[in-house]
């Protein structure tokens, strides 16, 4: 065995033997899998193995185009041959309005991906699976590149082609401990030795938290008994002459696909329970947990009323074994939060489906630091400090139960929740709060007018469009108040602090006391990797010189990586983070200026704090710290809050909003007006395949200054044409916004991708941001978005709709 390495992969399932064969793909070829029994012998083996175009998201679909590919390359090989069922094709039903407008808009994204998906009717369904019924069916979505793969014959193929490329593979060798050093390289203790390497792989499946806690780390998994049943032959399916397409269905929670001459049908019943939460015995290898028939009976009547074959086939066996599951459903391909040199492909549902992709994107990630596609969706770091095991069970629970059941725009299951709150979560309740939920805390979404209001769940606006628009116009007008809780807040000190801000940061840095700045961050292939407000707090009895980094919620665990993995030894640079501690009270509109005069001593004049300025001050007797930004492009101002003061301050700013018709607003009416005004979301769409020029920020680059990360990808591009740019659209409908991800064409041809939609209250228009062909990008240009399976115009304006100069906002 190797006492030195590059990687070690601790795990041979799918996760792991995909990310090993990657990584020789990628050219690492000095690279080890370990495996504490034989291969597959954890999940992998008893898998249904399905394998499937369908996702949530242009990431997921790209991830699994990518295994379809490469399965087919591995069947097709003669060194090394598998059984793919490639193709055979497959359905997923619907028997509400809403679903089918559902599966329109994920044809309409897939196609962006180069995925062809058709939404077919009820009766051209049963035409293509005659052993179903037509009752209670509306339609579905098909995707003809649908098909199963033998699990074990997989991963050995992989396994094989990773030899063969040089990588090495230890079987029956289960690590014993984990030592990272002062360098951040690792050495991986076995029972037969230990490897040193530099970067380390927890790919294992159920037993992921027993390699986290030799990390110091414990992982948002936890794992699902799941049953499925293999059918006696079948005499329809005999006489068909041809493989039967798989399907899956919402409306009684099964799934089906060919085995032989017969069928293996899984079940999502609603009576699920855990596994291995106390703990997974040591000697459960390529073991199955015991049948449980009857928890199972009721989705199996709903089965049979599907498919009345059944009803006259025996079952020639049952497997119940465990699966795992993260907090959303999605998996854990990444870096591991909080450590160096350290991943994870984790959490996979759906991992044998997917795990060729999973492989592909985490090999690019460890050899290049960045993936083809940018993927937070599965990123790690996505699940903050609220993620423990306990929760990920309840939203495993939750998640299983609705398996075939996707997320509607604004859809909020209630499992978790409230996982993070603040003093002000039940007093905004007591107001008629409708919450989100941003990385785990519960913020306003809307004030509803009744307790029991409930708007409809679908792709179309809904009861709460006239709302919004109501906050929107009280905060044009006169003045609202809005909660922003779980804003991540780093505190930066130390006599470096700008220096190191400098060389992380593309363009101007503010410096100077008293001041605040919008500016951005890059990987080093000069794409986007982080948006950020730097305000300059001078020394006081609150603190040193200071500076606080502000940015999105959800990248709490992401920016502090990204940070701290940039620091240098002999500069003097501190990071604290404050997110956590602090709490924002956003107070915009035109009579912000009066209500923050009338609680907090000090001049608030135009003159005396202006635009981008930055206080320490007392709202009533609560210690805050006011910014002039605005996201909502009405004078505004964020109050920071220490949370034992909060609703303290809360309280004075609401006595004196009494005089000027103060009012609440929430989540959705900063998304509208942020849209009217060009401000971008992390994630949506600020993202790491696209650089600040194709992204509309060239004025916030500084190419003329020292270097910074990303500087010389820049450089090395110029001159050559962008892949896309982002605009801005009017969208000439008014039933529904655009929906992240749809298709815009021109004719058959895919031109663009939206990242953001919504409607303009201050501006009375349909809004959109997309990526389009560089071709498409100037005003005027016209083209047709998907929309759910619509075809209506598109027409790129001017960004910054509402109020171009910022006038506004300035005050």
């Amino acid at each position: 065995m190797k006492t030195r390495t590059r990687v070690v992969v601790i795990g041979g399932g799918i996760a792991g033997c995909s990310t090993l064969y990657h990584l020789t793909q990628e050219g690492w070829t000095d690279v080890v899998l370990v495996e504490r029994n034989e291969l597959t012998s954890g999940t992998t083996w008893h898998s249904a193995a399905q394998v499937t175009n369908f996702g949530m998201n242009q990431t997921m679909v790209g991830l699994k185009s990518h295994s379809i590919a490469l399965y087919k390359a591995l069947a097709e090989n003669p060194e090394y041959p598998i059984n793919y069922h490639h193709g055979d094709g497959g359905i997923r039903l619907a028997n509400t309005p809403q679903q089918m407008q559902g599966y329109r808009h994920f044809a309409s994204m897939a196609r962006g991906m180069d995925v062809h998906f058709e939404v077919i009717d009820a009766a051209e369904c049963a035409r293509r699976h005659p052993l179903i019924s037509t009752e209670n069916l509306l339609g579905g979505l098909w995707d003809p590149l649908d098909g199963d793969i033998d699990p074990a014959q997989l991963c050995q193929a992989l396994a094989y082609h990773a030899r063969k490329a040089g990588a090495e593979i230890y079987r029956n060798t289960p690590v014993t401990a984990l030592t990272q050093h002062k360098d951040d390289t690792w050495t991986v203790h076995t029972e037969h030795g230990d490897i040193d390497c530099d970067i380390v792989v927890n790919a294992c499946g159920y037993r992921v938290n027993e390699v986290g806690a030799m990390m110091g780390v414990h992982h948002p998994v936890a794992s699902m008994e799941h049953q499925y049943f293999l059918t006696e032959d079948i005499p329809e399916i005999v006489a068909a002459g041809h493989r039967m397409p798989l399907i899956r269905c919402p409306i009684s929670d099964y799934y089906c696909r060919q085995e032989k001459n017969g069928l293996l049908i899984g079940f999502y019943e609603q009576a699920c329970k855990t596994w291995g939460m106390d703990g997974i015995d040591p000697n459960f290898v390529n073991a199955l947990c015991p049948d449980d028939v009857n928890r199972v009976m009721d989705v199996l009547e709903g089965a049979f009323a599907r498919m009345p074959a059944l009803r006259e086939t025996g079952i020639r066996a049952i497997v119940n074994g465990p699966i795992t599951y993260t907090i959303d459903g999605a998996p854990l391909i990444g870096p591991i939060p909080g450590k160096r040199n350290a991943f994870c492909a984790i959490g996979l549902r759906a991992g044998l489906g997917e795990g060729g992709g999973h492989g592909w994107l985490l090999a690019q990630m460890i050899v290049h630091g960045e993936a083809c596609y940018d993927t937070w969706v599965i990123d790690p770091r996505r699940f903050t400090g609220h993620a423990n095991v306990e929760l990920t069970a309840l939203k495993a629970v939750e998640d299983y139960q609705n398996e075939f059941r996707f997320h509607f725009p604004h859809e909020h299951r209630p499992a978790g929740r409230p996982a993070k709150t603040t003093p002000l979560t039940p007093v905004l309740a007591a107001e008629g709060a409708e919450f989100t939920v941003v990385n785990g805390w519960e913020r306003v979404d809307y004030i509803k007018p009744a307790p029991d209001f409930h708007p409809t769940l679908g792709f179309t606006f809904d009861e709460t469009f006239d709302l919004i628009g109501a906050e929107v116009h009280a905060v044009q007008s006169g003045v609202g108040l809005a909660e922003v809780n779980g804003f991540n807040r780093i505190e930066i000190t130390g006599a470096d602090r700008h220096a190191f801000l400098d060389r992380m940061i593309c363009g101007a840095v503010p410096k100077r006391a008293g001041r605040v700045g919008l500016c951005y961050l890059l990987n080093h292939h000069g794409r986007i990797k982080g948006e950020a407000t730097v305000a300059n707090l001078p020394a006081s009895d609150r603190g040193p010189d200071r500076v606080w980094y502000g940015s999105a919620a959800a990248s709490e665990f992401h920016d502090m990586d990204w940070l701290q993995s940039h620091l240098r030894a002999d500069e003097d640079v501190h990071l604290r983070s404050l997110t956590n501690d602090q709490t924002i009270l956003v107070l915009a509109g035109p009579r912000a200026r009066d209500v923050l005069s009338s609680c907090a001593r000090g001049d608030w004049s135009r003159a005396a704090f202006a635009w981008l300025s930055v206080r320490e001050c007392f709202i009533g007797f609560a210690p805050a710290t006011v910014l002039g930004v605005s996201f909502s492009g009405e004078l505004a101002y964020e109050i920071h809050v220490p949370n034992a003061a909060l609703y303290a301050a809360y309280l004075a700013l609401r006595k004196a909003g009494e005089a000027h018709g103060l009012t609440l607003f929430g989540a959705r009416a900063v998304d509208s007006m942020r849209m009217e005004k060009g401000f971008l979301h992390w994630k949506a769409d600020l993202i790491t395949e696209f650089d600040p020029f194709e992204t509309g920020l060239s004025r916030f680059v500084k190419l003329d200054k020292g270097d910074f990360i990303g500087k010389q990808a820049l450089l090395d591009r110029q001159g050559k044409d962008p892949g896309r740019k982002l605009v801005t659209l009017h969208v000439d409908t008014t039933h529904a916004p655009a929906h992240p991800g749809a298709s815009l064409m021109q004719g058959q041809q895919v031109v663009g991708t939206v990242t953001s939609g919504g409607w303009g209250y201050r501006i009375g228009k349909n809004l959109a941001y997309a990526f389009v062909d560089p071709a498409m990008a100037a005003p005027g240009s016209s083209m047709m978005l998907d929309l759910c399976g619509d075809m209506v115009t598109a027409q790129v304006i001017a960004p910054s709709p509402y109020d171009p100069d910022h006038a506004r906002m300035r005050g």
